[in-house]
């Protein structure tokens, strides 16, 4: 009884507002920490404001350097899976807390219906953001939804290549990455990727693969210029 009461107790500290407040700005300021570069954000930030429209692609595992970030497409309230789960719960405060709208569901639970509330979403409003391996890999592996997101929606795929100079390895199923102090990210926006409205069976899976490999070989490319090799497939 007492070890279930403090299961529940620990629980609601961690979902409390404080926390998830304090937890957001020792992020942020860690992140502070760090030199962001970014190339190609005009080009994406145009393509918004004149009214089109897009979805971010990026890996899971690269997710956490872009926290700070994020802020800079909180003008168009952006949309993000997550998880159907009550750990997603907690992952909707801090979605929030970057002014993004949480779409729950997750290739694993609830998954058609997040799929439909997202492509739904993207008609209204004109900017979502994908893992594009989440929730749980595997790893580097483009999962269908974000192909059939683009396909339903009309929105392209736009990569985002997120490289580290110095960061560790968590031992995740992502291999999530932290930038370790005074290192430096580049956030490199990728063209965009089109989705043909008519693309089924082989065709469908034919693209799925070609964008993959392409994304995969991109990402590598900026990884290995920092000294990196198979970063994203092996985590080190």
């Amino acid at each position: 009884m007492k070890k279930r009461f403090l299961k529940w107790l620990g629980r609601k500290v961690v979902e409390s507002s404080l926390v998830i407040s304090l937890a957001h700005s020792l992020i942020r300021g860690y992140l502070s920490l760090v030199r962001l570069e970014v190339i190609g954000e005009e080009r994406m930030l145009s393509h918004l404001r004149g009214g089109g429209k897009a979805i971010a692609a990026l890996w899971h595992q690269r997710v956490l350097g872009v926290v700070g970030y994020a802020s800079r497409f909180r003008e168009f309230k952006p949309s993000a899976i997550v998880s159907a789960s009550r750990d997603g719960d907690l992952i909707v405060r801090i979605v929030e807390r970057l002014n993004f709208r949480p779409v729950r569901g997750s290739s694993t639970r609830g998954g058609r219906e997040a799929l439909s509330a997202m492509v739904e979403d993207l008609q209204e409003h004109p900017f979502a953001v994908h893992a594009s391996d989440g929730p749980t890999g595997p790893r580097g592996v483009i999962k269908a939804g974000l192909i059939r997101m683009s396909q339903l929606s009309g929105a392209p795929v736009v990569p985002v290549y997120i490289s580290f100079s110095r960061a560790w390895s968590l031992g995740s199923w992502d291999r999530m990455l932290i930038p370790k102090p005074f290192s430096r990210i580049i956030v490199r926006w990728g063209e965009p990727m089109y989705v043909p409205k008519n693309l089924d069976g082989p065709g469908f899976e034919g693209l799925r693969q070609n964008m993959e490999r392409s994304i995969r070989e991109e990402q590598d490319r900026d990884d290995r210029r920092w000294g990196w090799k198979n970063l994203l497939l092996e985590g080190h």
